[in-house]
């Protein structure tokens, strides 16, 4: 019995690499212009328009308590698609797709000791690389009931 392989979307935020499920990527975007709406959490930025829809965008940096930078030609928006809505994550650049063997994958348990370890699947090695596996369906969930 093999162990089950995907395909990851792997980005950067500073000098982390962090993963996402490529199933969950409906497409990756330069960073547009993002409309502010008021009375929103500080990691919501706003709201951008993409070829017609109004998606909420989250910074993940402020998410993820990672101080914010300046955004630069590298940035990127990555439009993630849980239970049929759109919503987007602003990360520092996207490197690219790698396949990773589940077996790669360990659970983030014995490393990480707070909240933000709903947001973790686990940590992949790859190589001499540790790549963050987020769980985006887990920090984006949390937008719904905003």
């Amino acid at each position: 019995m093999g162990t089950e392989k995907k395909q990851y979307v792997i980005f950067r935020i500073g000098n982390d690499e962090y993963g996402t499920d490529i199933n969950k990527v409906t497409i990756i975007e330069r960073l547009l212009t993002i409309t502010r709406v008021p009375k929103t959490p500080p990691y919501i930025k706003g709201v951008i328009n993409l070829r017609g829809d109004i998606i909420p965008v989250m910074e993940l940096r402020t998410r993820l308590d990672i101080p914010e930078i300046e955004k630069d030609d590298d940035t990127r928006i990555i439009i993630i698609d849980v239970n049929k809505i759109s919503y987007g994550i602003i990360v520092d650049s996207v490197s690219e797709v790698i396949e990773i063997d589940e077996a790669q994958i360990e659970s983030p348990s014995g490393i990480i000791n707070d909240i933000s370890m709903d947001y973790v699947n686990g940590v992949a090695k790859c190589g001499t690389n540790l790549i963050t596996i987020l769980n985006v369906e887990k920090l984006i969930s949390e937008l719904v009931t905003i």
